[in-house]
């Protein structure tokens, strides 16, 4: 037997309905929504790297935001679409629990959770159809797991829009039709094809039928289906078939570098009226990437004499994390400290899959202990010898903040 070794929702509603050919412009539709943290991961998550578009119109500041993210240097122009290819960027996930372990336990090396973040061609009004970078635009989103959709909230006479004014809610708006419109067509596409089969079997595809006729009717009311699709089983029958809208979604108000946290705030609850549910972020996307070129003693210090309690990035960040339902648990390993994000619900055996596919298949128990109680008294054997050091099983949920020493044969 072998053990990994112990320490030391978004928009819905319509006011009218969406038909394949229509246009974000002719399409109105009123914005409510209702959703829970369990509603907002439609994506069952287990993938090796968690994806994250950036997505928006042209010119809002998403390659300015990526490069931020990245500290990298993706193309940024005053022009629409000089992102033609994605850039792809890693980005750690901030836990301060990850860094008191590491400044408790000193371990050799110290790994974050981590989210890929994908800088995707700026979107216009027709691009369902085609227009402009469409077609690559849609194929980009498929293979996300979330969007990051990036709201321009700033004036900026020298920094060209594709609308003489800032109305945010109207380019979120135009983003989210698109994607309303490019579902649309896939699902009357599946229904066309469909119809024999359904006619011929109608017992053996009642489910599916009912499931894409319901899909087709909320798509022409303008609802996403991250509002409608509900278990695993839908969630994967819209993977299959390549749908957007079922995709979590994370709004970023790029605002003025001059907007102080009392302004961010207001923003957000702009963006957020009508959109219960949905995670939304406030940050200066110009800003924070002059920040990055600060080494940490002078940021925090230029951050303080702005007023900047947080850095915009390391909010952004944990809103993705947060939009997939995730959890995090600790391990530590041959004087190695890693965090590790998994669906909430997860349970022991398939959450030491994510360390390594032998100690799933192995699986035997696993000794739990929480962060705060490691952080309070240590050592695992002062956990120990107080009963904070918990024996379990398959069935066991693993909870956010856990640290695990999984047991398991090879």
């Amino acid at each position: 037997m072998a053990s990994a070794a112990a320490p030391g929702c978004p928009t819905a509603g319509s006011g009218g309905t969406l038909t394949a050919n229509a246009t974000a412009s002719t399409a109105t539709r009123t914005v409510t929504a209702e959703c829970s943290a369990t509603r907002r991961r439609r994506v069952p998550y287990n993938a090796a790297v968690l994806r994250v578009g950036i997505v928006g119109l042209p010119n809002v500041g998403k390659s300015t935001l990526f490069n931020a993210l990245t500290a990298g240097h993706a193309a940024v122009s005053n022009y629409p679409f000089t992102t033609i290819d994605p850039n792809v960027g890693v980005v750690p996930v901030p836990d301060p629990r990850l860094d008191e372990l590491a400044r408790r336990l000193r371990p050799a090396s110290v790994t974050p959770c981590t989210i890929e973040f994908i800088d995707i061609a700026g979107l216009v009004e027709g691009a369902a159809r085609g227009e402009g970078l469409g077609n690559q635009f849609l194929a980009a989103i498929r293979a996300v797991d979330a969007v990051a959709h990036v709201v321009r909230c700033f004036a900026d006479p020298e920094v060209i829009h594709s609308y003489p004014d800032i109305a945010p809610e109207r380019d979120a708006d135009i983003v989210e039709t698109e994607l309303l419109l490019a579902d649309l067509e896939l699902v009357e596409r599946a229904v066309a094809r469909r119809q024999h089969e359904w006619a011929t079997h109608p017992r053996e595809h009642a489910t599916e039928r009912e499931r894409l006729l319901r899909w087709r009717e909320s798509l022409r009311a303008g609802v996403p289906l991250r509002r409608v699709v509900v278990g695993e089983e839908e969630v994967a029958a819209m993977q299959g078939l390549g749908l957007l809208t079922g995709k979590p979604l994370l709004y970023v108000a790029n605002v003025g570098e001059e907007v102080d946290e009392e302004g961010r705030r207001r923003w957000e609850e702009r963006l957020r009226a009508g959109r219960e549910g949905t995670e939304v972020v406030a940050l200066a996307a110009r800003l924070e990437w002059e920040l990055r070129q600060l080494d940490p003693a002078e940021r925090g210090a230029f951050m303080e004499a702005m007023g900047l309690g947080e850095s915009g990035l390391d909010a952004l960040v944990r809103a993705a994390f947060r939009l997939l339902g995730l959890v995090t648990f600790f391990t530590v390993a041959k004087n190695k400290l890693q965090a590790w994000e998994v669906a909430h619900g997860t349970r022991a055996p398939q959450a030491a899959g994510k360390v390594h596919s032998d100690m799933e298949r192995g699986f035997v128990r696993a000794r739990v202990a929480r962060t705060a109680d490691l952080l309070a008294h240590g050592s695992w054997h002062a956990l120990a010898e107080r009963g904070l050091l918990h024996t379990v099983g398959r069935d066991y949920v693993v909870q956010d903040g856990d640290i695990v020493e999984f047991l398991f044969t090879t």
